[in-house]
């Protein structure tokens, strides 16, 4: 089959597709990650869309909306985990999509199963900032440091492009209400 349409395989950008091949070589198995994605998707649909799973994660004010969702990964010193990345002109929040265990700290050294979450207000970000890995260009990171200087990573967007560009516009919005 022939392709008119110049960057493009089958129809779909060139550009969407190697996002994906970068989203999916980050997880540790294939088996992994598509596990992941499909209990991701399953609890999109039971929570009414990814507003709903938004609005269920994390404490949102009144008037605030969600900009973007983006899957991609948060880098820790453990590792990347996956998860979704939600923007909205409140703030940044990242919820891994599986749930990491923990020992509790009771007696019974029981499992406990708990999201990854991590919350940052806009007006509490100094900066965002695009960078990619000097040996391998094609892995693209969002570096965003905190006025604290808590610096959070993150890598592997199936469209890294919008979701820089939705941050940016976010953080933009943010500062001229200050």
């Amino acid at each position: 089959m022939k392709n008119s349409i110049p960057d493009q395989v089958i129809g779909v950008p060139i550009s969407f597709a190697r996002g994906v091949c970068e989203h999916v070589k980050l997880g540790p198995k294939i088996s992994e990650t598509v596990k992941g994605k499909l209990s991701l998707g399953a609890r999109i649909v039971q929570g009414g869309g990814v507003q709903g799973v938004f609005r269920h994660l994390f404490s949102v004010e009144e008037g605030e909306k969600l900009l973007k969702a983006s899957q991609c990964y948060l880098y820790t010193t453990a590792g990347p985990i996956a998860g979704l990345l939600f923007i909205s002109t409140e703030k940044i929040a990242f919820c891994s999509e599986r749930s990491l265990r923990f020992s509790s700290s009771s007696s019974s050294g029981e499992i406990v199963r708990v999201p990854y979450k991590v919350s940052i207000p806009l007006r509490k970000i100094k900066r965002a900032t695009q960078s990619e890995n000097t040996k391998n260009p094609k892995e693209k990171y969002v570096e965003i440091v905190t006025k604290d200087n808590f610096d959070f990573w993150f890598m592997g967007f199936v469209n890294y492009q919008k979701a820089f560009k939705h941050l940016q516009q976010a953080i933009s919005l943010s500062s001229t209400r200050c």
